[in-house]
C-alpha cells in the first residue's frame, strides 16, 4: 500500500530556528538578577506542560519559590551536597569545587520540578519500565529550556541536592520526590559552548562515536 507523504506545516525558518535553539540551549549558571516577566513565566511551564509522558500521566509537578529565607536553605542544601560530591571525586575534587555548579542566589526564579505520588497506579508503558515517569519529566524540563532559550532567558538545572532534605524543606508529601531545581533568569550573554566544556571539564562526544547498526557496536 503507497502511503502519501505528510505535507510539511514547517516553514524552512522555522525548522531552522528550532535547530537553531537546541544548538544555542545552555545548561546556564551566570545570571543577572532581575525578574522574570510573569507572561513569559508562564509561557515557559506552559511548554513544559507540552511534553509527552509515558501513558499521559503527566508526572511533572512545579513549586515556584519566591521565599528568600527558603531559597537561602536551598543554597545551603546544595552547598552541603557540593562538599559531598567534591569528596566522592577524589582527585578532581579541587577542579570541581573551582567550578560554579548553581546560580540560585542571582537567579529571577527557582522552580523546583517533582514527581507526583502515587506513580504505581499508572501501568501503561510502565510495567516494565518504570523509570518511565522520570523520563517524562525530563522531557519537560528540556521543553522549559528551550522555550527560555527561545524567550532570551537562562535557565540551569541544578541536581546537587539530597532528594528527601529538599522534600521536607517544601513539604513534598510522600511518595512525590523532587527531581531539580531551575534557575532561570536573564544573562549578559550566553555561553559559546557548554560551561564544562570551556572548562575543560569534559568534551562532547561525537555523534558516529555513540550511533550503532543493529546490536551494540555495530558499525554504522
Amino acid at each position: 500500500m503507497h502511503m502519501k507523504t505528510a505535507i510539511p506545516d514547517f516553514t524552512q525558518q522555522e525548522i531552522d530556528a528550532i535547530y537553531r535553539v537546541m544548538a544555542q540551549r545552555r545548561d546556564v549558571r551566570h545570571f543577572v538578577p532581575d525578574a522574570v516577566d510573569p507572561t513569559v513565566l508562564t509561557r515557559i511551564l506552559g511548554a513544559a506542560h507540552l511534553a509527552p509522558s509515558v501513558g499521559l500521566m503527566q508526572p511533572w509537578r512545579f513549586i515556584r519559590i519566591q521565599d528568600a529565607a527558603l531559597r537561602a536553605q536551598m543554597v545551603q542544601l546544595v552547598e552541603a551536597e557540593r562538599d559531598c560530591t567534591a569528596s566522592a571525586l577524589g582527585e578532581r575534587a579541587d577542579a570541581f569545587l573551582r567550578l560554579k555548579v548553581e546560580g540560585l542566589r542571582e537567579c529571577g526564579e527557582v522552580i523546583v520540578v517533582a514527581l507526583m505520588g502515587q506513580r504505581e497506579a499508572h501501568i501503561f508503558g510502565r510495567r516494565t519500565m518504570p523509570e518511565m515517569d522520570l523520563a517524562s519529566v525530563a522531557c519537560a524540563i528540556q521543553n522549559m529550556w528551550l522555550a527560555s532559550r527561545a524567550e532570551g532567558l537562562g535557565m540551569g538545572w541544578v541536581s546537587l541536592f539530597e532528594p528527601q532534605a529538599l522534600a521536607q524543606l517544601l513539604a513534598i508529601p510522600p511518595g512525590a520526590t523532587p527531581v531539580a531545581i531551575i534557575c532561570l533568569g536573564h544573562v549578559e550573554k550566553f555561553y559559546p559552548k557548554p560551561m564544562l566544556e570551556m572548562e575543560a571539564w569534559a568534551q562532547r562526544r561525537t555523534l558516529v562515536d555513540l550511533v550503532y547498526t543493529d546490536q551494540w557496536g555495530g558499525a554504522v
